[in-house]
């Protein structure tokens, strides 16, 4: 039986960024990944003889403690978004800037900066959680665990240094809801419906839900910044896996594991699909929180951490259309390196929040909320067909009837007549097309309900509750097992934070 000191179940990012650090240490690491390739969400795939982004398309909030510790070489930089507007008015974001696409000011532009900026130094608090395990709200109170409240109460002491009406601001809006803190700042529209989207970004829930406004401060917390990587996501994910192999790491592709292995409560290595057995003391799980609960065996928790976990909300509610074109989009009104943007079809706040409300009843919206990049438009196609990756939001994972041939047709002719609106011709230009919605998300990457971030990154759902009390320091049940992925702190986006922490934590336990 091969023996490693460090299994990590998972090549997505995450699960190369533990590998990584849990090798630059000198230990034995072995990457087991189910798929044939690496990345997980982030994987390449092909359609009609074209290279794409399977699913996730763009560089979210990478972490800068992983680019230091991995040493990653990416040539990533911040792209602008683009609210797209029925009337031809553009309005381009870059940060807290945004004007019209023709270089005209936004009446709303100095309002919106404040707002922004607001949000940003409340997550810029909020970000420095993130850089390490949350505090262990369960049991006694350890000398780890003060150590850990005291960046709590670090948090709470540069709140009040930023002056009193700042706290009372932050404390009045963190738990309220999107759509009234935007609308009470600007008028709703492309620019404030672009804002709305990015706080409920694959979440099951409108912007008028309680909580968005924290979804939103968390993600900013993060950096809130996208880019489109030279060389694509495959570039980020070869960077990722190069770092953890130059360090010593093994990784297998085609490996999918079946069992974590356990005696005495505590682990002894994993069981492959083929009933190969690997011996390791530790074990960092990228899967979900539930998925990884059965790989070890319920029987190796208790009553209350099981019925906790069936409590996390992982609904999917986002899916993926990649289109390939037989020419280059020309949107109206845009330049070629504006239409090179994240481009965002989110016509107001409340087109956003009615087009959450179908999927509620198992519907398909009318008006979907849609994410999209041509990434063809920078880096050409060797054939010199294009591409559209579009991420489309508020797709039910189950809608009424199934989804049919008939279905999935519907939501690619939403999302080609919804881009044919500003790009007219394009529609005649597809050659090739395909949907993959949350149910297919997950049979594909393992993604619980084909949540893209294993679970809803809610006020109730982060930090020391992810994915639930008491299971949320990255120790997962079972003595050396570690939870590692995106339904671990500080939760989803490419930051790879979840498993840089948890493989701090394995290597601080493996130490004692």
């Amino acid at each position: 039986m091969e023996q490693f000191d460090a299994i990590v179940i998972g090549a997505g990012h995450n699960g190369l960024t533990a590998a990584a650090v849990l090798a630059g240490k000198g230990k034995k690491v072995l990457v087991l990944e189910r798929s044939t390739s690496l990345g997980g969400m982030m994987a390449t795939g092909m359609l009609n003889g074209v290279q794409l982004p399977r699913l996730a398309h763009l560089l979210y909030n990478l972490n800068p403690a992983v680019v230091r510790d991995l040493g990653l070489k990416l040539d990533a930089k911040p792209m602008p978004t683009v609210a797209l507007s029925e009337d031809g008015r553009h309005v381009v974001m870059k940060g807290a800037e945004a004007r019209f696409a023709d270089g005209t000011a936004h009446p709303d532009a100095a309002a919106f900066a404040t707002l922004y900026q607001r949000l940003v130094r409340f997550g810029t608090l909020l970000g420095q959680l993130a850089q390490a395990a949350p505090p262990d709200l369960s049991g006694s109170l350890s000398l780890a665990q003060a150590g850990e409240l005291g960046a709590l109460a670090r948090l709470g002491l540069r709140l009040r240094l930023m002056g009193k009406a700042e706290m009372r601001e932050f404390l009045r809006i963190v738990l309220s809801n999107a759509q009234d803190l935007i609308l009470d700042e600007l008028a709703d529209g492309p620019l404030a419906g672009a804002l709305a989207a990015d706080a409920v970004r694959g979440a099951w829930a409108g912007p008028s839900a309680p909580g968005t406004v924290f979804s939103l401060i968390y993600r900013l917390a993060q950096g809130g910044g996208a880019a489109l990587p030279a060389g694509g996501m495959v570039a980020v994910i070869s960077a990722f896996a190069k770092a953890a192999e130059v360090r010593g790491a093994t990784i297998r592709t085609g490996a999918a594991v079946q069992r974590i292995v356990i005696e005495g409560d505590r682990v002894t290595g994993v069981e492959l699909a083929d009933g190969t057995r690997v011996s390791a003391a530790t074990v960092l799980s990228t899967a979900g929180a539930a998925q990884s609960m059965m790989l070890a065996g319920h029987e190796s928790y208790d009553i209350e951490a099981v019925r906790r976990l069936r409590n996390f909300r992982t609904k999917g509610t986002a899916a993926k259309v990649n289109l390939v074109l037989s020419g280059a989009p020309e949107f109206n009104g845009l330049s070629r390196e504006q239409a090179s943007g994240r481009l965002l079809i989110a016509p107001s706040v409340r087109a956003v929040e009615r087009a959450f409300n179908p999927v509620k009843y198992g519907e398909i919206t009318q008006m979907p909320i849609i994410e999209a990049v041509v990434p063809t438009l920078t880096a050409p196609d060797a054939s010199g067909k294009h591409v559209v990756s579009a991420v489309v939001q508020y797709v039910p994972y189950a809608p009424d009837g199934g989804w049919t041939g008939t279905a999935r047709q519907i939501v690619i002719d939403q999302v080609v007549g919804a881009l044919d609106r500003f790009a007219p011709g394009l529609a005649g230009m597809v050659t090739a097309s395909e949907l993959l919605t949350p149910g297919d998300i997950e049979s594909e990457t393992g993604a619980p309900g084909g949540h893209w971030h294993h679970g809803e990154m809610s006020f109730d759902q982060l930090m020391s509750v992810r994915p639930a009390n008491g299971l949320a320091h990255y120790g997962f049940g079972p003595a050396g097992l570690y939870l590692a992925g995106a339904a671990a702190h500080p939760g989803g986006d490419v930051t790879g934070a979840p498993g840089r922490n948890a493989a701090l934590k394995a290597l601080k336990e493996m130490a004692a």
